[in-house]
């Protein structure tokens, strides 16, 4: 058996030089971003080590996929102390990022959905450099941060960075600066696969993915879990029991979670950009505002371990997964998850809209999965022959946050799943999330995210420019008189006829209407400057050939290139059965017209769809 001549070479089909090309590519964005995880977990470990616990007396726990780095002191609680250090971090962050790199402030993943969209993929070398240290000193003296802006920003630089030296086209700058997103982010949660979808889902509100950032995304995901994983172990960031969802009853009250996760990331957001406002008009130098920050974050968290009287409260500083390990094992009251839950909301607020350098990512996942906690516990309270798994809640309550607050329903949920090897809970997890997601459409913590393709920049060109591609010429011509001269018409019946037309440009026809040739406005201009003309000059005489003829089958496409090429404002167009007789003019303006019509067409119907 022969195979068929096209696929004898294995380059045939594997179509090589493009795939090899994203291996190559995709690769070295994932072991750069994979190194990035890696120098960023442990820097912000040590940071937490001398800050936290040398200088506070406070250990926070982390989660049980997390092995400690450096052996505890033996320093006692000093609350005065955690007040003071988040200001000291927030400080030395503040000095550091906007000195360098003001674009480094914030939660980073915004700064790079902008690069991605406003941009044209571009981010300046130093950024993850100065945001990976500002961020693990913000977070590592008890700032409220995530893990996954910091880790963006270094996934997404180098991708931009290896695009800009190997002079790639803007295109594939911009798909490496979203698989660079995604390796950052699925290695360092221990999320591959969630990674490459975060990377696709994360650039619009809509229910939209970028499809070509899919297979780089996932190839660069790949290689910076192995990478990352090969010091800190190949398994779930978190610790479980073995939930289950057994009955259709369950779903009762993961709708009511639903329904609270929704209403608390609406809370989130506006008091995150609240705050963040409150900040911006504060009339101080911007670099000690995440001072400020960092007190109030140290503030917040002490008066809520003074009223609750209980030291899993203080995880409302920090970054808190050492609270939420054990409400996934069911070991946190109802009290301390609403502290949990409420302080969390105010001291990321502080942190990050004060100019502190985190992510939000890693507090949503604590307030989500501690409201989640309260729901499941109040209905194992309600029924508790039904509901034997609170626990379960927590990992629902993390994914439908997080969906509803950055509207990516998808890919946080198996980022949750591969977070916490829960996968027997992919059906409430989607439940909860689709609902939540629903009802969060009119907020969204990442600013910077854009509805859908049709509204980025980085596709406008797809959307606009090839708006004629389906048009032809007729489709594009006025309906309007043609004005024509006779080839016996004078000199004066000529300046007439153009004084009578709009065209600036006038076949000359014989008695059969078929055309001779064409006399523009350029040829009588030039006549009127030679003084000898007779007066027995005809319209026959002055008509020179048109440049080009075209057809009404014409693609519009092509008739504005010839125009273009040209430099004419108007070609004839024939009869196609009669091809001497002429039955239009097709004006630039016709074609800029008709363009503009299919864009306002194209707007009105994407308005009626999103209505």
């Amino acid at each position: 058996m022969e195979f068929p001549r096209q696929l004898r070479k294995p380059a045939d089909w594997l179509n090589l030089p493009v795939l090899g090309r994203w291996f190559i590519f995709g690769g070295l964005v994932g072991v750069v971003a994979g190194l990035g995880a890696i120098v960023f977990h442990v820097l912000v470990t040590f940071s937490m080590h001398i800050f936290l616990d040398q200088m506070a007396g406070f250990r926070p726990g982390g989660p049980a996929g997390e092995a400690e780095l450096f052996a505890a002191t033996s320093t006692p609680l000093r609350l005065w102390a955690l007040i003071l250090v988040p200001g000291l971090g927030g400080l030395l962050s503040g000095i550091l990022v906007y000195t360098f790199a003001p674009e480094a402030e914030g939660h980073g993943t915004d700064s790079a959905l902008d690069a991605y969209h406003q941009k044209h993929g571009m981010i300046r070398g130093r950024i993850p450099f100065i945001k990976t240290i500002a961020s693990a000193l913000t977070m590592g003296s008890g700032g409220s941060g995530g893990r996954e802006g910091p880790i963006a920003q270094i996934g997404a630089g180098f991708g931009s960075f290896l695009a800009r030296r190997l002079h790639l086209p803007e295109r594939d700058r911009r798909i490496l600066l979203a698989a660079g997103i995604g390796a950052g982010v699925g290695s360092i949660f221990r999320a591959p696969l969630a990674g490459a979808l975060f990377a696709a889902e994360i650039l619009y509100s809509d229910p939209e993915f970028e499809s070509d950032v899919v297979i780089p995304a996932a190839l660069s995901t790949i290689v910076a879990y192995c990478v990352f994983s090969i010091p800190f172990g190949f398994h779930s960031l978190f610790e479980t029991p073995p939930f289950t969802f057994d009955s259709p009853l369950e779903l009762i009250p993961y709708t009511i979670l639903a329904l609270v996760v929704a209403l608390a990331s609406g809370a989130f957001v506006n008091i995150f950009y609240g705050t963040r406002n409150l900040f911006k008009r504060l009339p101080i130098p911007n670099h000690f505002k995440p001072m400020l920050g960092g007190l109030a974050t140290g503030l917040v968290g002490v008066a809520i371990f003074l009223v609750v009287k209980d030291r899993n409260s203080l995880d409302v500083i920090a970054v808190g997964y050492g609270s939420l390990q054990k409400a996934l094992m069911g070991e946190v009251t109802i009290t301390v998850l609403l502290a949990l839950a409420l302080g969390k909301i105010l001291t990321t607020a502080l942190t990050i809209g004060s100019g502190g350098s985190g992510g939000v990512f890693g507090p949503s996942m604590v307030i989500g999965g501690s409201l989640g906690g309260v729901v499941g516990l109040l209905a194992q309270w309600v029924a508790p022959e039904t509901f034997t798994q609170p626990g379960a809640f927590v990992v629902v309550g993390m994914a439908g946050f997080f969906a509803a607050a950055a509207n990516t329903p998808i890919s946080t949920l198996v980022m949750v799943s591969e977070m916490t090897g829960s996968y027997h809970l992919l059906l409430p997890s989607l439940w909860v999330c689709s609902i939540s997601y629903i009802l969060g459409r009119r907020w969204n913590i990442y600013r910077s995210q854009v509805p859908s393709p049709f509204q980025s920049p980085a596709h406008r060109k797809e959307y606009y420019v090839d708006l004629l591609e389906d048009m032809c010429v007729r489709d594009v011509l006025r309906d309007t008189v043609l004005a024509t001269i006779p080839q016996t018409a004078s000199l004066a019946q000529v300046f007439e006829a153009f004084a009578n037309a709009e065209q600036e440009f006038l076949p000359v026809i014989d008695g059969e209407d078929r055309c001779l040739g064409m006399i523009s406005l350029r040829t009588l201009r030039q006549l009127l400057d030679e003084h000898d003309i007779g007066q027995t000059v005809i319209a026959r005489d002055i008509a020179v050939p048109p440049p080009l003829i075209l057809s009404p089958d014409d693609p519009a496409t092509q008739a504005l290139q010839n125009l273009i090429s040209l430099d004419v404002p108007e070609l004839p167009v024939a009869n196609p059965d009669v091809p001497e007789k002429i039955i239009a003019m097709l004006a630039r303006g016709d074609l800029v017209a008709a363009y503009n019509s299919k864009r306002l067409e194209l707007l009105q119907q994407r308005a009626a769809a999103e209505s």
